[in-house]
């Protein structure tokens, strides 16, 4: 078994963030690490998929049309207080950080990130 995984359940992990090559190189990674990974494209499948499944970690990107990062971050805070969020954003500036952070943000990452920072702070907020 996985040395990440602390206990017999893999670790659930959702990813939201439209564009789809991040999408994709963050659950490649994630899944390889052992953490079993959802993907939406944007916040409004995220809601859908939130509606009916638990997860453990949330990364959400923020700047997303329709439905943004802050949305999905207010509903999981409100439905699933459980689920950690990380919001991941090109658009790393304080205002963001700051209101992410209000609505019960775990962490802010901006893009483009490190590999070993995705898996450390996956790795922390399970610890806590």
């Amino acid at each position: 078994m996985e040395t990440t995984l602390s206990n017999q359940e893999k670790t659930r992990i959702l990813i939201v963030d439209d564009e789809s090559d991040l999408r994709n190189l963050l659950t490649h990674i994630l899944t390889q690490a052992g953490y079993e990974v959802m993907e939406a494209p944007d916040g409004e499948a995220a809601l859908n998929i939130l509606r009916k499944e638990k997860f453990d970690i949330a990364f959400l990107d923020i700047q997303m049309p329709n439905v943004n990062g802050i949305q999905v971050l207010k509903h999981i805070q409100k439905n699933s207080p459980s689920t950690k969020a990380i919001m991941l954003t090109g658009y790393a500036d304080l205002k963001n950080a700051m209101e992410a952070k209000e609505y019960g943000a775990k962490d802010f990452i901006g893009k483009p990130y490190k590999i070993e920072d995705i898996l450390s702070t996956v790795q922390r907020l399970m610890q806590e």
